[in-house]
């Protein structure tokens, strides 16, 4: 370091143009991604983990299944909340204090949660544990990008890639087995070593780049002051958003006047907090949400993609736990066991696709990924109530290789061509868009399950009359397994409404998978639809700097 100092003063006593090396750690980077990769797989897992334990939760708690539900919703709310504001609190505390913060939070919030004697205190703890969790993924991101040089971040990516995407994959399965195995207050118990091992490890070996502690150093003196109003209407906007798209289908969307009133809460919200965030920056103060950055063609397309791959992989994978449960009987352990071998092809595509991100333009890899995962949505589309355990898998796995294509190189472009001192801002957007795409993904699943279902049955249903001779025919054929006998009157007498029930319910499963293939089919036609916008990303410079195009 003296020498490099030496080196630096004999240049500026020449006159020569001074070129200052790019801020590195003091350990192994790859040290420092696998610490904080450690407390982000927790908190993308507990995320889907409670998913299972609904049912075990309400009763536990002596909760009805629709007020669990809040278990789920509180958390989302405030994940929501923080994440976009994650980059505008580092700006107080510094990005390494505030991470520990939010490790803190959400396992001391976990083990609240594990202890809570009733429902309306588990929410409440659970919004803390929502408020932790929001600052960690967008913190790690940032962390990556600072720590590891452009032609390395697509492989540093990749380790942050199996902890967001792997998560969602096993958090089921895992769910399943502690509930059905122990309690279901383990699944927020089993946070606390967690968090416990991250805070040691990041207390050694995480630390703040220079330009973030001149930001720290920069609002101590007051030249950044806390917008209270731009957080509250960051709040009120994205929070009155999870809300609709969690109890939207639910309540019947907008014949809700509950549902009504937050639509355009979310509205008035959103327009306000993007007049008052442009009026903070034609002032010169730091805005909440850094707006600017969506001037880039390369993070507004980036925002967008990341939000199509939330809406597909949060929307597939409560799908296809649903359908084997709903329709083929499956456990919820097994209906698990149905993702978890995408997850290990996932853990073994990540880290090629990390590699290629430095060798081939990042703009073919996503048309592949979405390639692949349009094709796997289409192969999907041949389903039926017969179909067997190993080709569910097989089909999950086709798909998981399209996804693994998609993560890591949207997230390389998403960077492109962005200050260092933006890294937090763009981690968190990014973020926000896959969660938000996630939310809608899960809203969009639920909403076209239940109507879709409901309009193939009313088709269906106008066959069943006595009028029709095939549904008489097949009646009469079942009644005899019932207790019914031939003779007389087909459609009276002993076991004619069991065999009539038996038909129903043959028709509601069939009425189900006709909604779930036209689900699907919905999914693919939205994953090809973002091929064209690819044309439109400028191509990037090989091994761009954060910098790039400044």
């Amino acid at each position: 370091m003296a020498t490099a100092s030496l080196q630096l003063d004999d240049a500026r006593s020449l006159g020569a143009p001074v070129v200052e090396r790019p801020w590195r750690p003091r350990v192994n980077p790859w040290i420092v991604a696998m610490t904080v990769t450690l407390a982000t797989f927790m908190e993308v897992l507990d995320s889907s983990i409670a998913n299972v334990a609904l049912p075990h939760i309400a009763g536990g708690l002596g909760a009805t299944q629709d007020e669990a539900t809040w278990v789920l919703t509180s958390y989302l709310v405030a994940n929501a909340v923080i994440l976009p504001a994650g980059a505008y609190m580092t700006t107080f505390i510094g990005r390494k204090k505030f991470y520990m913060i939010c490790v803190a939070l959400f396992g001391i919030s976990s083990a609240l949660c594990g202890l809570a004697p009733s429902l309306p205190i588990l929410v409440f703890c659970r919004i803390l544990q929502g408020i932790g969790g929001g600052g960690l993924a967008p913190s790690e991101q940032a962390i990556l990008a600072d720590t590891f040089p452009p032609e390395k971040r697509g492989q540093a990516f990749a380790m942050y890639g199996l902890a967001v995407v792997v998560a969602p994959a096993i958090g089921p399965t895992l769910g399943g087995y502690i509930t059905d195995n122990f309690d279901w207050r383990w699944i927020f118990f089993l946070n606390v070593p967690i968090c416990l091992v991250s805070l040691f490890l990041t207390s050694r070996i995480v630390e703040d780049p220079p330009y973030v502690k001149k930001q720290v150093e920069l609002s101590k003196k007051g030249g950044i002051k806390l917008d209270f109003l731009g957080f509250g209407l960051l709040g009120l906007t994205f929070g009155s958003l999870e809300f609709i798209l969690d109890k939207g289908q639910e309540d019947d969307w907008l014949a809700s006047k509950l549902i009504t009133f937050f639509v355009v809460t979310m509205v008035l919200a959103f327009i306000a907090m993007i007049w008052w965030e442009l009026k903070q920056l034609r002032v010169g103060n730091r805005p909440i949400v850094n707006l600017t950055l969506f001037k880039r063609r390369n993070f507004a397309i980036s925002f967008v993609l990341m939000f199509v791959l939330g809406f597909t992989l949060y929307g597939s994978t409560i799908l296809i736990p649903q359908f084997v449960q709903t329709l083929l009987g499956y456990t919820a352990e097994l209906a698990g066991m149905v993702l978890s071998p995408a997850g290990l092809m996932m853990m073994a595509m990540m880290p090629v696709v990390g590699f290629l991100v430095g060798k081939v333009d990042p703009r073919k890899l996503i048309a592949f990924g979405f390639l692949l995962l349009t094709t796997s949505l289409l192969k999907m589309h041949s389903l039926n109530l017969g179909v067997s355990y190993g080709y569910l898998v097989l089909l999950r796995i086709f798909q998981a290789s399209g996804l693994a294509f998609l993560f890591i190189p949207i997230n390389t472009i998403a960077y492109i061509g962005v200050k260092q001192s933006e890294n937090n801002d763009v981690s968190g957007l990014t973020n926000l868009a896959r969660n938000i795409g996630g939310s809608c993904g899960t809203a969009f699943v639920a909403t076209m399950l239940t109507r879709r279902t409901a309009a193939h049955e009313t088709n269906m249903i106008r066959n069943l009359t006595s009028g029709n001779q095939s549904f008489i025919d097949q009646v009469s054929r079942l009644k005899g397994s019932f207790g019914g006998h031939s003779g007389g009157n087909i459609m009276d007498g002993p076991g004619v409404h069991t065999a009539q029930a038996y038909i129903y319910n043959q028709m509601h499963r069939q009425a189900g998978m006709l909604a779930y293939l036209d689900i699907i089919l919905s999914l693919a036609i939205f994953c090809a639809c973002m091929l064209p916008l690819l044309f439109f990303i400028p191509r990037p410079p090989k091994h761009a700097s954060p910098s790039a195009g400044h």
